[in-house]
Parts: C-alpha cells; structure tokens; sequence
C-alpha cells in the first residue's frame, strides 16, 4: 500500500481533501506552509499516523485562504486564535491566526507529506511550534505529551536541535 493510500484509508478520503487545499492555496499564490504533526512527520525519521492539517498562512492573506477553501467546498468555522475547515473526509484542517506563526510560510519547503505535494514550516519552526504547543498551559494532557513526543523525535532525527530547547525540557527529555 502507498503512503497516500494508506492516508486516504486513515482518513476515509483524507487525500482529496488535502490535495484540494493545496491546490487552492497555490492557485491563490497565498503563502502558506503546513505546522504541527505534518510538519514534524516530514522532518522525523519515522512518521506517525495524524488525522490533523494544521496550516498558517501569511496574515495578509488569512481572508483570501478563508474565502478560497470556501469557494473549493470547504465549510469553516472561526474561534478566536483559528478557523477550522471541514471537507467530506475525517480530516481535520486547521488554519492558525496566531501572530507567533506569521513568519514561518516565508521560511517554509516544499515536502512529499504521504505522496502529497505541499509545503512544510523549517525544521526550526517546527521545534519552535511544538514547544509552543508544549508549553500551553491550557492544552489537554494528551496532547501535550504527543507534543513532547515529537520533540524528541525531532531531536533524535535532527541532535543539533538539542541546543534549541531550554534547560526544564532537556531535563524532561533526558528523563524519558
């Protein structure tokens, strides 16, 4: 089975989806760049199985995308720090309206995210997102330790990241 097959099974159709904001965004020339377990599935050696697309886009361009997707089919529903966009698939798309982000399509690659063209966040925005991630104080527990997986993961595919992380979450990571 392919990569985007084994996707499309996950997802119960997740690759159009994918594809269609891809290719809308693109068509837009809107600058943009995949975060979160995509980002971090392009840059680990060994890729984990995620139903979430978590996207940014340069803040210029976050009503272009909104309408775009819309205009593609997507249906969207706004909260105060994302819009969330949903497709016929079990795919979760998120676009991200934090000021934190605003910078990382500008550095972002282009990457094959399971058999998907698409562009990812640098390897250092990577890092940078998910120790955000970590560090929320409101995020459920769950997802912060699959936060602090992916930092080791990052660290153990990429070593001279170690020197990124603060001293607390060394400690954390040493210990696991």
């Amino acid at each position: 089975m392919t990569p985007k097959k084994f996707y499309d099974w996950q997802t119960a159709g997740g690759t159009d989806d994918v594809m269609r904001l891809v290719d809308c965004l693109e068509r837009a020339d809107v600058a943009w760049c995949a975060i979160g377990g995509i980002a971090v599935n392009h840059w680990a050696d060994e890729p984990m199985v995620t139903r979430d697309v978590d996207i940014v886009v340069a803040a210029e361009s976050v009503e272009t995308a909104k309408n775009v997707l819309e205009e593609a089919g997507f249906r969207s529903e706004s909260f105060t720090w994302s819009i969330n966009f949903y497709g016929h698939s079990k795919v979760s798309i998120q676009l991200s309206t934090e000021d934190f982000y605003k910078d990382f399509p500008g550095r972002s690659v282009p990457a094959d995210i399971h058999g998907i063209l698409m562009r990812v966040a640098s390897l250092e925005d990577t890092l940078r997102g998910k120790i955000k991630a970590w560090r929320d104080a409101e995020r459920r527990q769950s997802k912060k330790i699959k936060d602090l997986g992916d930092i080791a993961r990052l660290v153990e595919s990429h070593p001279h990241l170690w020197e990124m992380l603060d001293p607390d979450l060394k400690e954390i990571i040493q210990k696991i």
